[in-house]
């Protein structure tokens, strides 16, 4: 591969690898490990492949799940100037063509089969932008997936400044929980690829396995974590249970996408003795963009600082009528990174979310809106108070969802939770929370409400608390997919004895 137009430094990166350490391990999957030669190899025959199907400069939909060969795809496409949308593997097939139209993407893979669909796209090579790397997608919480092109030098940005940070050099192991979708896969795969490192696959069998995850831990002597704290809940009561010894060898552990329940984070500290504990805060559009470091010889705040910019990160907060804060107080966090976003691949989508700087015009720097609400105390101190989205009323209070799921998350017992509104024929809407519970967890529906009512508002108190065992469902970026909840719930209502 020799020769070729240059595309991306970090793609090009993981291919010397394979002319410098060749039979070192690449990738771990299912305790087999791919070596840098064999993934060099595997990359040059899907780059072929897609030479013989797939026109240059074309987006090509990778549809496979996670494995060694749809990274090795992935590289192909990389490496080749080929654009890769990444849509999530459980993506409903109508859904999946939107997205795809939306990116003006007719190229389709699956295995070694290429399927072109629907007519030739026009206007300068189709909707995402000349040097786009990666069009990831966003979770389709709030209807259609947005494509979200990523260029390569956002891509090589992101991997520079995070090889530096948590230290990635040759053969460091490092685990990569998250689907190849989800932008955590920047950090666990491809600034590890580029840095000579292990990736240390998890599948979708294993992912919600805490023996099966522990497991891969301690064999392959992972130096590196990051994943949503659902993982970390999972492993924390695994580790509890069978009382087996610390993890040594772990020198960084990051959560992120989703609030860390008080004791979970308490489980991490004891079983990671000597890591570094990261609480990471970003979007799929942005990626990482504030970092805070978890201080061991302080008991963790509550809730959890978003902490400091990331280098060459700004970041400024509005309230409900749009004015810059300056001070303390509480709005919405804009964000403009050097790992972001082009802007949504439909410039009608982005219009709203990707804003110009008005010093600096068009053609300057872009913010993007996050639609967190984010609070600043005296001091500068940030932290997350919930999605503007997610602000409900219920007897004309005001109730932010997220709010009340962190303080849920709280309980000890308490994996995950999640909070929606459903129709009430009396009150009009009605707040209903979906927790799940350790294995071992004898919490009840009451234990629970007492839990809330101790720290919460009246009018913030769920009406309805169900407790179960099973694993909320979840979006393809790793949240708690409330629509998903909000359907099972209609579907399936709880009695009001439960509550």
């Amino acid at each position: 591969m020799t020769g070729d137009v240059r595309y991306g430094e970090s793609a090009e990166a993981v291919l010397r690898w394979a002319g410098k350490t060749p039979d070192a391990p690449a990738l771990w999957w299912n305790g087999t490990p791919t070596s840098y030669r064999e993934l060099a190899e595997a990359a040059a025959t899907a780059r072929t492949r897609l030479a013989e199907q797939v026109p240059p400069g074309a987006t090509v939909a990778v549809l496979d799940d996670k494995s060694p060969d749809t990274i090795a795809t992935v590289l192909a496409c990389l490496v080749s100037g080929r654009p890769v949308l990444l849509p999530s593997p459980t993506l409903p097939p109508d859904h999946l063509a939107a997205v795809m139209a939306e990116a003006h993407c007719r190229y389709a893979l699956t295995g070694a089969t290429v399927t072109p669909s629907g007519p030739e796209h026009t206007g300068g090579g189709g909707a995402v932008p000349p040097g786009t790397a990666l069009v990831l997608t966003t979770s389709g919480s709030t209807g259609i997936p947005k494509a979200v092109p990523l260029p390569h030098r956002a891509v090589d940005a992101f991997t520079g400044w995070a090889a530096e940070a948590f230290g990635i050099t040759e053969a460091t192991p490092v685990l990569n929980y998250a689907p190849l979708n989800f932008d955590l896969c920047l950090l666990d795969v491809w600034t590890t690829l580029a840095h000579g490192g292990q990736v240390v696959l998890v599948d979708a069998s294993t992912a919600a396995s805490g023996p099966r995850l522990l497991r891969l831990l301690r064999t392959h002597r992972v130096e590196v974590v990051q994943a949503v704290p659902l993982f970390y809940a999972l492993v924390g009561a695994q580790a509890r249970a069978e009382g087996g010894g610390p993890l040594e060898t772990v020198r960084h552990a990051a959560f992120t996408g989703d609030v860390m329940p008080e004791q979970v984070l308490a489980d991490l500290a004891e079983l990671t003795p000597g890591a570094r504990l990261h609480n990471i805060y970003g979007c799929t559009e942005t990626n990482d963009s504030l970092i805070h470091e978890v201080d061991r010889s302080l008991p963790p705040p509550v809730p959890m600082p978003l902490g400091r910019p990331l280098p060459g990160v700004r970041l400024r907060l509005r309230d409900s009528g749009g004015r810059e804060l300056t001070g303390p107080g509480r709005g919405e966090l804009e964000v403009s990174t050097p790992f972001q976003s082009t802007g949504y691949a439909d410039p009608r989508r982005a219009a709203e979310k990707f804003v110009p700087d008005a010093a600096d015009g068009e053609a300057g720097t872009r913010w993007f809106r996050t639609g967190d609400l984010v609070e600043r105390d005296a001091d500068g101190t940030l932290r997350l108070v919930g999605r503007l989205d997610h602000q409900v009323k219920i007897r004309g209070v005001a109730v932010n969802t997220g709010e009340v799921e962190q303080v849920l998350l709280e309980h000890p017992e308490v994996l995950e939770a999640g909070v929606i509104t459903v129709p009430d024929p009396v009150e009009g809407r009605r707040l209903v929370a979906v927790v799940r519970l350790e294995p071992a967890s004898t919490a009840t529906s009451l234990d629970l409400k007492r839990h809330c009512t101790a720290r919460l508002a009246r009018g913030w108190v769920p009406g309805l608390l169900t407790p179960v065992r099973e694993p909320l469902p979840r979006t393809s970026t790793g949240k708690v997919d409330r629509r998903a909840l909000a359907a099972a719930t209609a579907a399936a209502p709880v009695p009001a004895a439960a509550s």
